[in-house]
């Protein structure tokens, strides 16, 4: 099935998995896996909810995008995250030998890219700056109230 969706319109979901995650009070970081131009997998972070330090948005779809098509490869997909991805889920990420990622908010302090792109699978494409603005707004919205709470 075939999709005329593009890359905003995918990390506008990956944003709605973001906004999900700062309901619960998690970081808001929200991925998306595509294949062939459908939506396979949608994740956020649940290292809260699931007293798990590796429940990042992207090991949660590259979980469940697995799943769902039945290999631990996924060389034919595109993950789409809100926020750069950190080393552990970049290795992640190179041994699912995914086709493309794509983030909006750079990560100076914790992302992968500080590291170069070498991390990645040779073979993965790597776009980042969709929707940065928007990603961006919900971090920073996110660490400014909880630094509010901690004041009081």
């Amino acid at each position: 099935m075939l999709s005329v969706q593009g890359d905003a319109f995918f990390m506008k979901e990956a944003i709605k998995e973001a906004k999900k995650a700062k309901a619960a009070g998690e970081v808001p970081v929200g991925a998306i896996v595509v294949a062939n131009g459908q939506i396979i997998a949608k994740a956020h972070n649940q290292t809260q909810l699931l007293n798990d330090v590796t429940a990042h948005a992207e090991i949660m779809a590259i979980t469940s995008a697995s799943s769902y098509l039945g290999s631990k490869y996924l060389n034919q997909c595109a993950i789409f995250i809100t926020l750069e991805p950190c080393v552990m889920c970049a290795g992640a990420l190179a041994w699912s030998q995914i086709g493309r990622v794509v983030y909006g908010a750079s990560d100076d302090n914790r992302g992968f890219m500080r590291y170069g792109k070498e991390l990645l699978h040779p073979a993965t494409k790597l776009e980042y700056g969709i929707q940065n603005a928007e990603c961006s707004q919900l971090l920073l919205q996110f660490f400014e109230e909880k630094r509010r709470l901690k004041k009081k």
